[in-house]
Parts: C-alpha cells; structure tokens; sequence
C-alpha cells in the first residue's frame, strides 16, 4: 500500500487529487495539508511513503517543506505550475512533477515512477531538485515544543551543530532543527550564507567582527554577540565573502 499526503493551500486542488488517488486500490491517502506548517506536523505523525507537495504556498513553499524533512523522507512528488524550463529541470533531476492541471494519465505515470524509485534515490534527486531552482529567500521550518514554527530568513543569524542536532540561530533565539548542516549547506545561497567550520554556517548579513587566530583559523562574531570559531582552510574565503581579498 502506498501511503499518500496531500499538500495544496488550494482545497479544490486537494480534493481533485484525492479525486483520482481513489481509483487505485494500492493507494491510501493518509492525510492533507494546507500549509507547510501542517504538512511537516502530518509528515512526521503519519509517516507517509509519498507527499504530493504544492511549490507555491503562502508563509513556507513546498521547497522549503522538503528540505526541512528528516531522514528517511518520503518520496517527494511536486505540483507545480512553473514554467517548462523549470519543469524540465525537475525531470533532469528525477523528481517527479505534476503540472497543474494535473490530468490522470499523468498522475498514473507518477506513481508507477514513483513505485520503482529506490529510497536511497529519493534524497539524492531531492537534494539536487532542491538546488535546480534559482536562489530565493529562504524560511526554514523549525521545532518549537511539539509544534514546528516558520522562521523567515532576515531572523536568522546562522546555524550550528550541537552534540549532533542542528539549531536555527536568531537575536534572542535557538530552534531545534531536523536538517544537517550538510543538508542545509546543499540548500542555501553562498552569496547569503557561509560554512565557518564543519560545526557552524552564519549569515553573511549578520557578521560583525572577523578575527584571526594563531594559526591560521579565526573567530566570528554574529550580530547577537555569539563567536564562533572559523577554520583555517576556510578563514581567507570568509573575508573573499565578506567582499575582502
């Protein structure tokens, strides 16, 4: 059986699919979302095998929502109507699409591609999916209790590592994350965003003071006082980001 969540901010889009979902008997749709908010909650309470994702969401898009999805994620199918050059992107990348309007004859091809997909080729075509489009600014979903909140880019300040868990920095805050550093350094755009050390990305935008250490390495301070440690193969390119030579 394969376990289908549904997530569109347009209700006769939602029910459409649903539509033509139930002429599969091999297929169950477990749950829809309106939001990415409420796609990420249902993603990790229904665990579903596919997530038909909506691109063009107020508050967080469908690129935001996959990106922020733990591992193992589910097959990632994405409803869009962007044009065909972006389109074709999406296909180069094997990650499927559905261009609304989405007729059945596509869909049915989608979800045979779908049933051959290995897991382990899910990520990798996401991931490269998820770089196809042009850079934007970002949200990022996060974890705050049982919930999970959308923090938009201006707040945030950086991310770090800590005891293996990803945080989301801002001025007065830390949020708990499910993407690595690695995943989120896929994600982001370098002229925005850059990896300090293995442990630490920070915003571009946010540093205030750069300084070496013996060594070779360095420290950065962020607008909200934190300093973090800058290594030595990346310190020079730091100050090459931050427009130095």
């Amino acid at each position: 059986m394969l376990r289908v969540l549904i997530v569109d901010d347009e209700a006769p889009a939602r029910a459409r699919l649903r539509q033509m979902l139930a002429a599969y008997p091999d297929v169950e749709v477990v749950g829809q979302a309106e939001t990415g908010v409420q796609a990420m909650e249902q993603a990790a309470a229904l665990q579903p095998d596919l997530m038909l994702l909506d691109i063009q969401m107020p508050g967080c898009s469908g690129i935001d929502v996959a990106a922020s999805l733990p591992h193992p994620r589910p097959a990632i199918v994405f409803c869009t109507a962007y044009d065909q050059h972006a389109v074709d992107a999406f296909e180069l990348h094997a990650v499927d699409y559905l261009l609304k309007p989405i007729s059945r004859a596509r869909l049915e091809r989608t979800l045979e591609r779908v049933r051959s997909l290995p897991a382990a080729a899910r990520d990798t075509a996401l991931n490269q999916a998820a770089r196809t489009l042009p850079p934007a600014p970002a949200r990022f979903l996060v974890r705050n209790a049982s919930n999970y909140l959308v923090v938009a880019e201006p707040r945030v300040l950086g991310f770090v590592s800590e005891d293996g868990l990803t945080r989301l920095v801002t001025e007065k805050e830390k949020y708990w994350m499910d993407p690595t550093l690695n995943e989120l350094e896929d994600r982001l755009d370098p002229a925005r965003f850059f990896r300090v050390s293995r442990a630490a990305i920070v915003s571009l935008n946010a540093v205030t003071e750069v300084a070496p250490l013996p060594g070779g390495s360095g420290e950065v301070s962020i607008r909200n006082g934190l300093k973090l440690e800058v290594s030595r193969r990346r310190f020079h390119d730091l100050l090459k980001a931050l427009g130095g030579k």
